[in-house]
């Protein structure tokens, strides 16, 4: 199953996006997400998907303040790129996690964006979204790219400025993803599994 959009009118401003991307009765396990003022449906992730989250999760933990939370199904809102995002794993401080008040948080509160490409939706991780998190002023974004010409691939990105994030660094799954403080921890990309 690839990645489908949901019929909408162009003319449908933020707040009608919102409404129709809670009111989409999508398959359970699939991701419900804005893209540039697209609703789309995406495939439940793979095996493979979820264990890649599950290894970089469980080395955030041992790193990761106690007052902050570690979530895989946190919808981000970036309504300046009509963007409502459903990222693999989002790190934010509890309080700013609860002072939202909707279904979703601004994604300028997270610190650390994890998006993990599946075949259906590689281009809106590597490119779309990337932009939207940098216009929003998330931190880190860590894209790791099972899907990469050449082979599975990881790039962090830092220092956002308007839609553009810097390369911090990128690699190739064997190599170890050094995350920045407030992190500080090395992540060990040779138990990725390489069919994402």
């Amino acid at each position: 199953m690839s990645a489908l959009t949901v019929d909408h009118q162009p003319e449908h401003g933020w707040d009608d996006l919102v409404r129709i991307w809670e009111e989409t009765d999508a398959p359970e396990g699939c991701k419900v997400e804005i893209i540039e003022g697209i609703v789309t449906v995406s495939p439940a992730p793979s095996i493979d998907h979820n264990d890649i989250a599950d290894i970089i999760q469980r080395r955030l933990y041992t790193v990761v303040p106690e007052d902050w939370g570690i979530y895989q199904t946190l919808g981000t809102a970036v309504p300046s790129r009509s963007g409502l995002y459903v990222p693999d794993i989002a790190v934010v401080p509890k309080a700013v996690l609860r002072a939202e008040s909707d279904n979703f948080m601004s994604a300028a509160g997270v610190e650390l964006i994890v998006e993990i490409t599946s075949k259906a939706n590689a281009n809106h991780d590597r490119i779309k979204k990337a932009a939207g998190y940098a216009r929003a002023q998330v931190p880190l974004y860590l894209l790791v790219d099972g899907w990469a010409r050449g082979g599975p691939t990881f790039t962090l990105y830092g220092e956002p400025k308007d839609d553009i994030y810097r390369v911090l660094q990128a690699g190739k799954f064997g190599d170890g993803i050094q995350l920045p403080e407030p992190f500080g921890v090395v992540i060990d990309t040779g138990a990725f599994p390489t069919a994402c």
